[in-house]
């Protein structure tokens, strides 16, 4: 190192040079050990660490200096292959190293390169140094018989166990563990071997994370649903709870999932039933405003008039027929008069156009009805061209005329409008084509969750009955209610969307009490891992419970890791039961029939 001087570089004994080179290279740490003692000479392994590396480069040149990605090893063998050679002709016989090093004349000893260079503060780490520096016998002697030799030391190479892998912690530290009965259990670091009482503490998650929103978003459910004592009062009041304090009124989405919510109260309170008339009420309800739509005149292409025709037959002008000047403004009653002229002199395709020209359609659509089809459909086209385009009597008269309508098309776009009047006016009014009214429900539910208004789409699909598919199958339009399985899972399955889901499934039993939704179980079975990460094992077992009793009434084989893992999480939380309070002790050990029969199935299943 530069600055420092080594006494032993004033001997000039090359056999001395070599000998200190090689004990330079047994002070290394013990990553460097290859199961050997390093006092007797034994080969070193490689090591890649690289606090090592860089602390060798600055005790050792031959280290520093070499190629990049040489084996150290080869270092090593090459040292010692020249400490061999240099040993046997000059220490063989010849005088021991405490002559040359001045203690054969009486002089005190210089102290050895390692304490050197431990009191002169280079070393790197104390604790390094301590792993080689030892008192008394320990403590390797650098005094070597004239007469030493390798054959002598030969009973002395076999290697010593010695552990091979570090510590993975130098202090001691503190264990930590989650148990299934919603605790955190903590191990203290005592040692009992050492006479130290082991300590370990248990606390309740629960306790733990009582101020968190997580907590309290899984406290504030009513769940699980299936629950005997459950009146659907609470049930309301949770949702009526979710709109006040999770929806913001003042944007579509928030609208779209009050929406929601809305609607599962009213399938709560009307027992899981509904017609379209109460839909209606509850989409015309929920609009913040009614938005007034604009009508226009009829084009004047629509009622056969070219521009010129059309502004000579303005109010002033003399008209040819009557010979009459009509007045600038008219009144209904001289409009229906000017009709019933025109009719006088068997002028129809005239009247029709004065009645479409004055908004008299219905004098027009009746006269029409009773000449040729062609003239009823062209004073149709001409009555609904005065509507405007995101009119919902539009839609209502394009799905009366057997087409999808075009607000199924377009709606969602801010320049559209409201979706829900376009909605609420298909469910009421109904066409005979009952294909033609669900292809156009559907066909609107596409268009909203294409533009992103997820909560409207499936709002859409409840109302067309579309069933409720998996998270990993795409083509389904629906697998939690109010939440896109096509975004990531952890922001697909909210807890919030599970709770909603399961509200609707409440609302299903409600009409049928058997009825359950089979691809939710999955998603029940997660939301009792987070009651239980949560420090509610109590509930997560009964909804375990609910689950292995619908199971149980199925085909299991369609669904045998579903069950599995139903069947671990209750053999976990078992004792979590509120029943075993109630039970003799000698009877605390029993399981449930429903968790044995569980358990009987899988290992069947298993079998086969």
């Amino acid at each position: 190192r530069q600055g420092y001087e080594d006494p032993h570089c004033q001997y000039p004994s090359a056999s001395y040079r070599d000998y200190c080179a090689y004990q330079s290279h047994q002070w290394q740490p013990v990553a460097w050990q290859d199961d050997r003692d390093l006092r007797q000479g034994e080969p070193y392994r490689k090591s890649t660490n690289y606090q090592d590396q860089h602390y060798y480069r600055g005790y050792h040149p031959n280290l520093a200096t070499a190629p990049l990605g040489q084996d150290r090893t080869q270092t090593y063998d090459s040292s010692e292959e020249r400490y061999v050679s240099a040993a046997r002709p000059e220490w063989t016989g010849a005088k021991t190293l405490g002559s040359d090093t001045g203690e054969a004349s009486g002089q005190p000893r210089e102290p050895s390169l390692l304490l050197q260079y431990r009191e002169s503060g280079l070393s790197s780490s104390s604790h390094e140094l301590s792993q080689y520096i030892h008192d008394g016998a320990d403590q390797y002697d650098p005094m070597l018989p004239g007469t030493w030799s390798l054959a002598q030391a030969g009973g002395h190479l076999v290697s010593t166990p010695a552990p091979v892998v570090p510590l993975k912690f130098s202090l001691p530290h503190m264990a930590v563990c989650f148990g299934a009965g919603g605790q955190l259990v903590v191990v203290c670091p005592h040692y009992p071997a050492e006479g130290q009482l082991a300590h370990v503490e248990l606390h309740s998650l629960e306790v733990i994370l009582h101020d968190t929103k997580e907590l309290e978003e899984l406290r504030a459910f009513p769940g699980p649903l299936s629950r005997e004592d459950l009146h659907k009062v609470d049930v309301m009041t949770f949702c009526q709870q979710k709109i006040a304090t999770s929806c913001d009124l003042s944007t579509q989405r928030g609208r779209d999932s009050s929406l929601l919510w809305k609607l599962l109260i009213l399938l709560c309170r009307q027992n899981g039933s509904m017609v379209g008339s109460d839909t209606a009420e509850l989409l015309m309800q929920d609009c913040r405003h009614r938005e007034k739509y604009k009508r226009q005149n009829p084009a004047a292409n629509l009622i056969g008039l070219t521009d010129d025709e059309w502004m000579s037959r303005q109010p002033g002008t003399l008209d040819l027929i009557t010979g009459e000047v009509p007045p600038v403004v008219e009144t209904q009653a001289q409009i229906v008069e000017k009709f019933t002229k025109l009719l006088y002199y068997g002028r129809k395709k005239d009247a029709l156009v004065w009645a479409m020209r004055n908004h008299l359609w219905g004098h027009a659509l009746f006269l029409s009805s009773k000449m040729d089809p062609r003239t009823y459909s062209w004073v149709l086209t001409g009555f609904t061209s005065t509507l405007a385009t995101n009119d919902p009597l539009q839609t209502l008269f394009q799905l009366m005329s057997g087409r999808i309508p075009q607000a199924a098309l377009c709606c969602g776009d801010a320049t559209w409008g409201d979706w829900r009047p376009h909605l609420a006016v298909m469910l009421s009014n109904k066409v005979g084509d009952m294909e033609l009214n669900h292809r156009a429900i559907v066909t609107m539910g596409d268009t909203l969750a294409g533009k992103g208004a997820v909560e409207a789409a499936h709002f859409c699909y409840l109302m067309a009955d579309i069933p409720f598919g998996y998270f990993g199958v795409k083509a389904d339009r629906m697998a939690l209610l109010g939440s896109s399985h096509r975004q990531a899972f952890t922001q697909f399955a909210r807890t919030e969307v599970i709770q909603r889901m399961e509200i609707f499934e409440y609302c299903q039993q409600l009409r049928q009490p058997k009825s359950f939704l089979l691809p939710f179980q999955v998603y029940k079975l997660l939301y009792a891992s987070r009651l239980a990460d949560y420090g509610l094992p109590a509930q997560a077992l009964q909804y375990c419970e609910q689950i292995a009793t619908t199971l149980l009434g199925q085909d299991l084989a369609s669904h045998p890791v579903l069950a599995q893992q139903v069947m671990k999480l209750a053999e976990r939380l078992k004792l979590s039961d509120t029943l075993l309070l109630e039970m003799p002790e000698q009877d605390q050990m029993l399981e449930p029939d429903w968790l044995v029969q569980l358990r009987g199935f899988c290992r069947e299943w298993e079998v086969r």
